[in-house]
């Protein structure tokens, strides 16, 4: 295929910093061969059992706009948030900042007149609590976030909103927030430094185009009464693909705290039966839904800690799994990096929202998806990326051959190579499974995208099919010849966790640039912004390869260096990066490892020489030339960072093995080192690709 040509290309033409020959062989031939165990912070193995956590974790104090940054509905919400210092108060918090509300003046009177002394107490609150005129702009407020979703009328910018004022008593705001959702479960409230500000909820608007209305007040009037025991009903549906789609909103948005069951209505016709889906809360969740607002400050959200095991499973594929298995989100797992597919990989994760019990309980079920779950504990925050010291690899490498016309003894060549990588390193290239090595779009031609802001461009680069025919496949293919996300849906396997939250989406919000960005919200953050370093990681292997092919392993005027010894990670400031002088280049005062080139993004520094003028070449070739790595309708920053042109492995060894118990030699023949395979072993620095040291080493593209 045309695509896999270019990317071949793209990594046949990368540079080796050795002069050594390689040898040829086959690494991966099963996921076994390619074994990959991350390094934490302390040096330790992750699969090694422990008893104490296994990262350091800083503890953050217990303030109310932490929760906001973690809700679920900032998640899903967040193109129409205004900024990370605002405190959301939603379900998936406590009782006293529950948000999710409603409003109606069209259905008010229908409201009063069904509402009980309570629900009649809680109006009267409000009017204690605000004066005449405020209340009568909220019932207005309200009236109007009706009627803009009865006429269907799309919004076009923020999400509006309603300010109540400041409320400086912190028991009078709690009450104020609890009172206002019980009238208008159809709006939210959000709290800015005392102040509480009113929208729309846009989860009740999603609900409503699910089931009726009735159905929808019922439902969040049951989420915030979290009475005991208590359940939920929705009216009986024939429809198996509706009740699905029910289900899935349910527990996508409120997993955490409540679990649903279809169950066959009384008296039902076997032919066509009318089926009901009853919701009710997880066990125990509910007890501690009810606190004080200083309580719930206090109560830390649940984080538990495991080692994940998997074997030729995608990592993304792997969480959206777990996360279906668990009742939450993909965005509650946090993990220090990614890991390859075809390969037995170990790394740290931490689960928000899930006690070690309930991870433990679903140790059997994933054992299918050749998953495991080791070292489970509570923790007290979730992980970041970036958060290791490295990764050990136990790799072997079969069919073991000379390269082409080289006669010399094989063992001779395979010792010489690793000997010279392990004292002279290699170019710290991203690997190619970092762009979706042998796919016919590649994630760095996605990222480009979305930074150029062409988010329809970038869905259907994402739901591009592959040249195999199979059912993913098949939905992609029609997904690009209709653009029916709705139907799309119906084709896509279950497994797709990722492609069916987005074509949830674009169902819900169409195939437009707005349908779109909203779409890529269904995915987590930590997704949208895989993509856009994606991009930056490819202009940093073309631009390491330029400064090598232009400069050789001479540290020139211009070129930047890292003053710090130590470093091991992309992520050190701009403090400790120097641009090298006319005089030092005279004097030799830098080494070629202590040179560095800039990731991309808004707060990096340039070379001063031909790889500076470069990078501006590259960014006006690809049409970034006012790019400032900046997506805001997608909360994207892309600060930029700096990677060190070369590594080098650390703790090397290896062992040649014979594939078989042949040792035969006949006359101008090398059966016996044919049957030769090497295992080798080596621990590389966070962001470093085995793959990339293999190539140094065999001097062989894979």
């Amino acid at each position: 295929m045309e695509e896999d040509i270019d990317f071949r290309i793209r990594f046949s033409s990368l540079c080796f910093i050795t002069d050594h020959v390689g040898f040829r062989g086959t690494i991966k031939s099963s996921p076994s061969d390619f074994v990959v165990i991350e390094i934490d912070e302390q040096g330790q193995l992750v699969n090694k059992a422990t008893d104490e956590p296994v990262y350091k974790i800083s503890k953050v104090p217990p303030e109310s706009n932490n929760f906001a940054k973690k809700s679920k509905l900032d998640l899903q919400n967040l193109s129409f948030e205004e900024g990370s210092s605002q405190e959301v108060d939603t379900l998936a918090g406590c009782s006293d900042d529950d948000q999710n509300h409603q409003s109606s003046s069209e259905k008010e009177d229908t409201i009063k007149d069904g509402a009980s002394k309570d629900e009649e107490e809680k109006v009267d609150v409000i009017s204690s609590l605000l004066d005449e005129k405020t209340n009568e702009l909220l019932n207005q407020f309200a009236c109007d976030t009706k009627e803009k979703w009865n006429s269907k009328t799309e919004l076009i910018g923020p999400s509006p909103e309603f300010s109540l004022g400041r409320i400086l008593d912190k028991n009078q705001r709690a009450i104020l927030h609890s009172a206002i959702r019980q009238k208008f479960p159809f709006l939210i409230t959000v709290g800015k430094n005392s102040e509480i500000v009113v929208k729309p909820n846009l989860e009740y608007e999603e609900l409503c185009h699910l089931v009726s209305e009735e159905e929808a007040f019922g439902f969040f009037k049951y989420l915030d009464a979290k009475k005991e025991n208590s359940k939920f009903t929705f009216k009986p549906d024939t429809n198996k693909d509706h009740r699905k789609a029910v289900h899935h909103f349910v527990n996508k948005k409120f997993g955490n705290l409540v679990e649903t069951k279809s169950f066959p209505e009384l008296n039902y016709n076997a032919a066509n039966p009318n089926v009901v889906i009853t919701v009710r809360f997880r066990e125990k969740a509910h007890k501690y839904r009810k606190r004080s607002l200083l309580e719930c400050q206090e109560r830390k959200v649940i984080h538990t800690a495991f080692t994940l095991r998997k074997e030729n499973l995608e990592m993304f594929e792997a969480v959206g799994f777990l996360a279906i298995k668990l009742g939450v989100i993909p965005s509650d797992f946090s993990y220090a990096g990614l890991k390859d597919k075809k390969a037995i990989t170990y790394q740290a994760m931490v689960v928000r929202k899930v006690t070690p019990e309930r991870l433990k309980n679903i140790e059997k079920e994933i054992e299918k998806k050749r998953m495991n779950v080791l070292n489970i504990r509570s923790v007290e925050d979730s992980l970041r990326l970036g958060q290791l010291k490295g990764n050990h690899f136990d790799i072997v490498i079969r069919n073991l051959k000379n390269q082409t016309n080289d006669s010399t003894n094989l063992k001779k060549r395979i010792l010489e190579a690793i000997e010279n990588v392990k004292n002279k390193g290699f170019v710290n290239y991203y690997g190619p499974q970092r762009f979706g090595m042998g796919r016919k779009v590649h994630t760095d031609q996605i990222g480009l995208a979305l930074l150029k802001s062409e988010m329809v461009k970038a869905v259907k680069l994402f739901l591009t099919p592959e040249d195999v025919d199979d059912p993913v496949n098949r939905a992609k293919k029609y997904f690009l010849q209709t653009e029916d996300a709705k139907g799309t849906l119906s084709l896509m396997p279950e497994f797709k966790v990722r492609e069916k939250a987005l074509l949830e989406s674009l169902h819900r919000f169409g195939v437009t640039e707005e349908g779109c960005i909203r779409a890529w919200f269904s995915l987590p953050h930590s997704m949208r912004i895989f993509y856009v370093h994606a991009y930056s990681s490819k202009i940093w292997n073309e631009a390491v390869s330029y400064r090598l092919a232009a400069y050789g392993s001479r540290v020139v005027e211009g070129d930047l260096v890292c003053l710090d010894e130590d470093v091991d990670d992309e992520c050190f400031p701009n403090g400790k990066v120097h641009l090298v002088t006319e005089e030092e280049e005279s004097a030799n005062s830098y080494a070629i490892h202590q040179v560095v080139l800039p990731v991309l993004g808004y707060n990096i520094q340039y070379p001063k020489n031909k790889v500076g003028q470069w990078y501006q070449e590259i960014l006006n070739r690809d049409g970034l030339q006012t790019c400032r790595f900046k997506v805001p309708t997608l909360k994207l920053n892309v600060p930029g960072c700096y990677r060190q042109i070369l590594k080098h492995p650390h703790n090397l060894s290896y062992q040649l093995m014979e594939e078989q118990n042949i040792d035969v030699k006949t006359e101008g023949s090398h059966i016996d080192e044919a049957t030769l395979s090497l295992l080798i072993s080596f621990d590389l620095d966070a962001s470093c690709y085995a793959t990339i040291c293999l190539r140094e080493i065999m001097k062989h593209d894979f």
